[in-house]
């Protein structure tokens, strides 16, 4: 698929990106962990997990943010993103959807760049948030 191209006379103040959703299922925990290095058994230790007090394993939180930084280079272009800010607010729980947003809340000028602020967070099915976060890009100009 060809990247998308955005221009900064074509964005407003309240625009917001494609949603991007996907279900959270166990392959991609052991996935993650293997890629990343990250084998904490509660990622993918059910009894482990259990005798912590959990209910059962739970989704790296760096997964959740790697969703998120898809959804945000999707729609403002890759090399574009200048700032990246997230904050983990819950965890992420095998079954659920998670469903990427992303909205525009300022654009204006800096030096020689046309820059968007951008209001971010990953919710659930039911809308809990997951992750909250903020990004600056730089979208070129058409003229």
């Amino acid at each position: 698929m060809a990247e998308r191209k955005l221009f900064f006379e074509d964005v407003s103040e309240g625009d917001e990106a494609p949603e991007f959703s996907h279900e959270l299922t166990r392959t991609d925990l052991v996935m993650y962990a293997g890629a990343s290095g990250d084998f904490n058994p509660m990622h993918h230790d059910e009894v482990t997990a259990q005798a912590s007090g959990l209910p059962s394993v739970f989704g790296h939180g760096m997964f959740t943010a790697g969703l998120l930084g898809k959804a945000l280079t999707d729609y403002v272009g890759v090399g574009n993103l200048r700032t990246y800010k997230i904050r983990f607010t819950k965890q992420t729980w095998p079954g659920e959807t998670l469903t990427t947003h992303v909205k525009v809340a300022r654009r204006y000028d800096e030096g020689s760049e046309h820059r968007v602020d951008l209001e971010c967070t990953v919710t659930n099915q039911d809308g809990e948030p997951k992750i909250s976060g903020v990004a600056v890009a730089a979208l070129p100009s058409r003229t």
